[in-house]
């Protein structure tokens, strides 16, 4: 299992296929984009599936989310998704996308193995959202989701920053949205984790705000703090039930104490946090010949490493370098 030194066990492996997008939101990176990693430091399909394999396998993990960058952008995705579906114990399988392609490849990928999906929508807005993300692609992303709902990847979650004078009026018109298409929506605190560095805690809309402005229209009430398990999103139920909305406050409220996720990033580091500074390489290792019992061993180590919080009002909190494409989210 792969346990760290305060008895967390990492059951939930995030897997970047890419760090490549096509979109240029502004909490991720600057609108010309940045220098993506050499192809051949990429991990290649087959050395993915063995990662993952060993992963599931041997080391005890449940569950395996494809992200990216743009997950979508790897050309390998569904036999990666139906390579991961034929492994026992079967990991639950599901990706997170900006929804651009996914009107195209989510019966795809159903078909393939692939259980859900979390899709990222920040606006309903046209306009507000060629200026968030730098491409008018809105429409695009409206027809994955509901490409995503027919091909049966549910439920379909959809993932929101808010952002301070630009989006952040868009709260109840979102939740509306999602309810009226049975999607489920969690909103996320916006992270230290842009490329430009530009994050500040006076633009972050916190938790608390998001559920101020929510409640002005909606009745929520919170759900069973026992089914929250190791979930980053605190659940509320709306009007009574039984649709519900999620909020993930990883700056304001953070979750470390029940954190059971680790990360293996496009390139084939073991990365045990978003916010981490180090990293342990595994693709060199592998591509040196090392054995599943080597392999497995070093992921071990690196998860025993791990730290007991990210570590955010440290004075001594150090933004990582990589910015959230190049982790994976």
């Amino acid at each position: 299992m792969l346990v760290d030194a305060f008895g967390r066990t990492a059951t939930d492996l995030r897997v970047s296929l890419t760090d490549r997008c096509n979109l240029r939101c502004s909490y991720c990176m600057p609108p010309e984009g940045l220098d993506w990693l050499p192809r051949p430091e990429l991990l290649t399909d087959d050395e993915v599936v063995r990662l993952v394999a060993l992963g599931v396998e041997r080391l005890g993990v449940r569950e395996v989310r494809y992200t990216g960058g743009e997950p979508l952008l790897r050309r390998g995705l569904p036999g990666i998704v139906r390579r991961t579906a034929a492994l026992r114990p079967r990991p639950q399988i599901s990706l997170t996308t900006n929804g651009i392609g996914l009107d195209r490849l989510a019966a795809p990928l159903a078909d393939a193995g692939l259980d859900r999906v979390n899709v990222s929508l920040d606006t309903l807005d046209r306009a507000t959202f060629e200026r968030l993300a730098h491409r008018d692609r809105l429409d695009d992303v409206l027809r994955g989701l509901a490409a995503a709902g027919a091909a049966g990847l549910a439920p379909v979650k959809v993932n929101a920053v808010l952002m301070r004078g630009v989006n952040d009026h868009e709260a109840v018109p979102l939740l509306r949205y999602c309810l009226e298409h049975g999607y489920r929506l969690r909103f996320i605190e916006q992270m230290p984790l842009d490329a430009q560095h530009g994050w500040t805690r006076d633009g972050m809309v916190t938790a608390d705000e998001i559920l101020d402005r929510l409640g002005a229209a909606f009745a929520l009430a919170p759900e069973d703090p026992g089914d929250r398990g190791s979930a980053p999103a605190e659940s509320f139920l709306v009007d009574g039930g039984p649709a519900a909305v999620g909020v993930i406050g990883s700056v304001t409220r953070p979750f470390c104490g029940a954190c059971d996720r680790v990360r293996l990033t496009a390139d084939g580091q073991v990365r045990n946090c978003l916010f981490a500074t180090d990293e342990s390489n595994l693709r060199d290792a592998l591509r040196a010949g090392a054995s599943d019992d080597d392999l497995a061993e070093r992921w071990r180590a690196a998860v025993r490493a791990k730290r007991a919080g990210h570590g955010i009002d440290d004075p001594s909190f150090l933004q990582p370098a990589r910015p959230m494409s190049a982790i994976g989210g």
